[in-house]
Order: C-alpha cells, then structure tokens, then sequence
C-alpha cells in the first residue's frame, strides 16, 4: 500500500514537471509568433551593423513611438507609411533626432485599425538603406485596465498548466485527472469566457467576436477548450474515463499554441467596419 502511494506520489510530481516544461514552451512559442511580437531585424548602414525592433501591437489612446539606434549624423531616417489595407498613397515622416538614434511617431488608428509602415535612410541625396524589405503591419487596441487583463493572463496561463497536468495524469490512469479536469474547466470559464470578453470590449469594441457573431480566432480558440472540457467533465462525472481527458488536453495545447491575435479583429478602413478572420 505504501509503495503504490510512493509510486502515486512521484507520477504526481513528474506530472506538474512536465506539465510546466510544456506550458512554459507552448506560452513561449505562442508568444513570439503572434502577429503583435515585435519583429526583429538586423541590417548593415555604412558599414554598421543595426539590430531594430518594429513595434506590432499599439494603443489607440496615442500616437506610436518608433524608435531607431542609427546615431550617424549625416544620415536621415523617414517612416513611410499607409493605413492596412488599402491602396492609399503612402505618407513620409521624418524621423528626429533623440538619445542615441530617431524618433518617429506614427499617427494613432481607431480600435482594430492597421497601419503598414517601413524605414528609409538616405545621405544626401542617395538612399543607403530601405528595411525591412516588406512593410509592418501594426495593430491598434483600446487599453485594457490591469484590474480586467491581469486575471485573464494569469487565469489562462493556469488554465493550460492544470490541462496539461490533467492530461499527463489521465495517461498515467491516475484518478486525480477528474479534479484537474473540474479545475481546468473552471479556469477556462473564468479567464477565457468572463474575462476575455471583458478585455475584448476595452481592446477592440466587442464582448465576443467567435462563433456565432464571427470568426475571432482567439475567441474561437477559447470556445473549442471551453466544449471540449465540458465533454471531458460530464463523461467522468460518474465513470473514470481517462481517453476523454487526455483529448481535450490535446485539443487545448495544440490551440493554445496557435500564435496570439492571428486572424484577430481588424478594421476595414474603408468602411470603417470591424471584421475578423
């Protein structure tokens, strides 16, 4: 009896260990493939070599501060810029001169508008460099207060962890997959069906922008976990059946890995609608 206890133990602990290796990895590679992620480039001026980051992700409340490490003095730095998409003539900014490089500032856009922009450098009349070589696109979101955007972070970060826990265990046949999945399915209600549509109203307009209002891919992502956890929930209430948890565990690490806002809410800037997908 003892030793089956020791045994429970330690497949208990190697299932929080994996579990957070595996969350910690998905909430990684989640983040910094997302269509908001700074992109990063390294390109050469004049014989030096430059590493940039273009901002992706802005505030609709004030303009977006684009900042450069060119420091040359001879050298002028230009921000060209559209709104996204469209077939507008671009508009030329002239970047100013601050600490140890530019300093640019691209125009605010409404909740959910884009704007593609892409840096000149010119000295004298030659032009010496065009980076990055296909434009960015940034998007523009209302601010969401920390109170509301904190507990929908950390209550989805914890959702994926208890999932994947929950998963590992059913693998192991341990019964405590039953509380983790109950757990998980809370988390999930609390973060991604109470207080994401919070933050989306404060970010974008909009308490729900899934299925059946629209195509939402973060929304949509929060609804198939939220089903899918259901479904284990109830098929367990009364007999253990571990296939059922360990494939809503699947079905959420492999959507919780789906970059962030891909497919997200945007602007038609033509007509002045919100569309997503």
């Amino acid at each position: 009896m003892e030793k089956q206890k020791n045994r429970s133990r330690k497949r208990l602990i190697l299932a929080w260990l994996l579990a957070v290796v595996i969350t910690l990895a998905a909430a990684y590679y989640q983040r910094i493939t997302g269509p908001t992620y700074p992109k990063k480039v390294s390109s050469e001026i004049n014989g030096n070599t430059y590493r940039f980051s273009f901002i992706r992700s802005g505030s609709s409340m004030s303009d977006c501060e684009i900042s450069v490490p060119v420091h040359e003095k001879d050298i002028e730095g230009f921000m060209i810029y559209r709104k996204y998409p469209s077939n507008d003539s671009w508009d030329t900014l002239t970047f100013s001169r601050a600490d140890g490089g530019m300093t640019a500032f691209l125009p605010k856009q409404p909740a959910a508008g884009k704007l593609e922009y892409y840096l000149v450098f010119r000295s004298g009349v030659e032009t010496i460099a065009l980076i990055p070589y296909e434009p960015v696109v940034i998007r523009f979101k209302g601010d969401v207060p920390a109170v509301f955007l904190l507990p929908h972070v950390i209550f989805m970060f914890f959702a994926m962890m208890f999932s994947n826990v929950a998963g590992i265990l059913a693998a192991f046949k341990i019964n405590k997959a039953r509380l983790y999945s109950f757990i998980t399915l809370l988390l999930i209600v609390l973060g991604g069906m109470i207080m994401g549509p919070v933050v989306q109203k404060f970010a974008f307009g909009e308490f729900w922008t899934g299925v059946p209002f629209g195509w939402d891919l973060t929304d949509n992502k929060t609804l198939i976990a939220f089903l899918a956890w259901i479904i284990a929930v109830v098929a367990n209430r009364k007999t253990y059946r571990p296939g059922y948890v360990i494939a809503a565990a699947l079905v959420t690490l492999i959507i919780f890995s789906i970059p962030h806002s891909l497919f997200g809410s945007e602007l038609n800037p033509v007509t002045g609608v919100v569309t997503q997908g």
